[in-house]
């Protein structure tokens, strides 16, 4: 049996590259900007984000490699650095003994609380003042739908 390939047409190429190169450079410049301002990279600021989000400013390693789509060993070394930071701490879970939990300490919390006000002007600088409100909403849109489509594959 020949499985036929369904080529992207031009429109379809142009909108994929566009896409490709707006989504890299978004987060190339964002992850930079926290880099030189804050000392981290996007994916140790989403961590803190997550942390400080949770109830008691803890997760369960499993749920947070979830929720920041990050494998258990790449969390595991992220979080192993943020320790040493000073900014997570990690403990065993009180309800399963193979757990862990990951828990935003004061340090942390506060380190975060310096980095996000310029992190938002990135995100509404580089993102949100490009855009009409129509297309904001347009981008949401269709970000939820593509999330909730590759979610449910």
């Amino acid at each position: 049996m020949t499985v036929m390939t369904r080529w992207l047409d031009p429109d379809e190429q142009r909108t994929w590259r566009a896409f490709l190169a707006a989504s890299r450079a978004l987060m190339d410049t964002l992850d930079r900007e926290l880099q030189r301002d804050a000392g981290m990279p996007h994916a140790y600021y989403e961590i803190l984000v997550r942390l400080s989000e949770a109830p008691g400013r803890q997760l369960r390693m499993s749920d947070l490699a979830e929720v920041t789509g990050s494998s258990r060993s790449r969390l595991s070394h992220a979080v192993a650095r943020l320790e040493t930071a000073g900014w997570v701490r990690r403990e065993d879970c009180p309800t399963d003994r193979r757990g862990q939990v990951a828990l935003l300490t004061d340090a942390g919390y506060a380190t975060l609380s310096a980095a996000a006000p310029g992190h938002v002007e990135g995100v509404r600088s580089h993102l949100f003042d490009a855009l009409s409100p129509a297309q904001v909403d347009q981008l949401r849109r269709i970000s939820e739908t593509l999330a909730e489509h590759l979610t449910r594959s």
